[in-house]
């Protein structure tokens, strides 16, 4: 009853904005929150099933959005002839270098033999990488940079691309495995540490990410942004220009324009809610299954569990490749929602800090917890400014309009997001520490 009241409690806070604001506004900020909610989800199997405690989540995200361009972008095929297979070639090159220094690392003896040819082998093989590399990405960036300078991605429908939003479908799944890959890589080096470290580590790789997608022009066009992704639902142009739609409009006493935008989300909204179920049936099945209780038992106490012969390291990799792979798989969506890829935007404390309280929130290891705290944290993130801004004008409103107190205040009102998070975050660890639905 008191889950089920919580759930009505946040549905109403939607309803509320829908009624009182608009339908449209309503949408926008539940299409994120179900978004918010997957990723929530992803956090809470790595920490609340395993006590892994990751703050590298923004990397793994912005990895996903990154997959969305990839795959659903149409392909730069000036740039390609330019300095694609050069590029392809000098990666390759720089892959098998570091696989040959970890040879003669882990195959050769201790000596200064082995250390000669292991520094040899490294810094002649970076210096053969840049010299096939360098060349390839200023000829790929030198292609049309103010609107492509990219290699683009892999649709290849010509200036019909927009037609084949399917592409886009394709890319979220494709955004899950790229960040699971990138996690296994992360997991293989660093879950061995202890929490802390661990946590040090995901933050500065997550950041390594971020940098790359920002300075790596050939790939993402760094900071000029990639605009125009297809998307899986209809244009609103389109919508507004076809008479069966604009009469059925017209019929529910809407406008052409305000039905079109509503339709989309809706659309959108339909999408991240099949997804997100599935992914909460499929957490519940394994949150109860023999797997879920031994991460349960390793994340209580590993020292036991190690004495039961589990092998803890390899059960955490899975844990941790599998919540980065949710977290890749909400990136997509997220970019295929916006549109674009705007590799500055992703910053730490809205794609890292803000997951964390969701989860914390909503009860760390209770997938129902992680999705509440999904819907609610990302409400109140959104709305607690402009509500904010209309208490600060009721309580400054005996003062006189030239009052500097009165401005400063009102000045202010972006505050509240943080004032407010830290303030929920508090009241729930002093009265509701497990959170607001706590783990059975």
């Amino acid at each position: 009853m008191k889950n089920a009241l919580l759930f009505g409690l946040v549905a109403l806070l939607f309803l509320g904005t829908g009624l009182f604001q608009s339908w449209n506004v309503a949408l926008s900020i539940f299409n994120m929150a179900l978004i918010s909610a997957i990723l929530a989800l992803g956090v809470n199997m790595q920490w609340g099933f395993a006590g892994l405690f990751n703050i590298g989540i923004m990397g793994f995200v912005a990895l996903g959005g990154l997959a969305a361009v990839l795959v659903s972008m149409p392909t730069t095929t000036e740039a390609w002839t330019a300095g694609g297979p050069r590029v392809l070639l000098s990666l390759v090159f720089g892959a098998l270098t570091v696989v040959g220094a970890i040879l003669i690392r882990t195959r050769m003896a201790p000596g200064r033999l082995r250390t000669i040819l292991f520094l040899s082998f490294l810094i002649g093989g970076f210096i053969l990488y840049r010299a096939l590399f360098d060349p390839a990405r200023d000829a790929i960036e030198a292609v049309n940079p103010a609107a492509t300078g990219y290699l683009g991605g892999l649709n290849n429908w010509g200036e019909d691309y927009r037609d084949y939003g399917w592409m886009t479908l394709v890319a979220w799944p494709v955004g899950a495995l790229l960040a699971a890959g990138a996690a296994w890589v992360v997991g293989k080096t660093a879950l061995g540490l202890r929490s802390d470290y661990l946590a040090i580590a995901t933050l500065g790789i997550s950041e390594i990410v971020i940098a790359i997608l920002k300075n790596e022009d050939w790939m993402s066009r760094g900071v000029k942004n990639v605009i125009g992704l297809p998307r899986p639902v209809p244009y609103e142009i389109d919508l507004q220009q076809s008479e069966t739609f604009v009469e059925r409009a017209n019929a529910l006493g809407f406008d052409a324009v305000t039905a079109s935008s509503l339709w989309i989300k809706l659309n959108y909204t339909f999408l991240f809610a099949v997804i997100l179920i599935i992914l909460l049936i499929g957490a519940q099945r394994a949150l109860k299954s023999p797997w879920g209780r031994m991460m349960r038992a390793i994340r209580d106490n590993e020292t036991a569990a190690e004495a039961m012969g589990k092998d803890v390291t390899r059960r955490h990799l899975q844990i941790f490749v599998l919540g980065s792979a949710i977290c890749g798989l909400a990136g997509a969506m997220m970019t295929t929602l916006d549109g674009q890829l705007t590799p500055s935007s992703y910053q730490p404390l809205r794609f890292t800090f803000l997951i964390w309280v969701m989860v914390i929130v909503g009860g760390s290891g209770n997938n129902w917890g992680a999705i509440l705290g999904g819907f609610l944290i990302w409400w109140l993130w959104i709305q607690v400014e402009p509500l904010g801004a209309l208490l600060m004008e009721f309580l400054t409103w005996p003062l006189p309009e030239d009052s500097a107190l009165k401005a400063h205040l009102l000045d202010s009102v972006q505050h509240m997001r943080l004032l407010t998070m830290g303030v929920i975050l508090l009241l729930v660890l002093r009265f509701s520490p497990r959170g607001l639905i706590p783990e059975r």
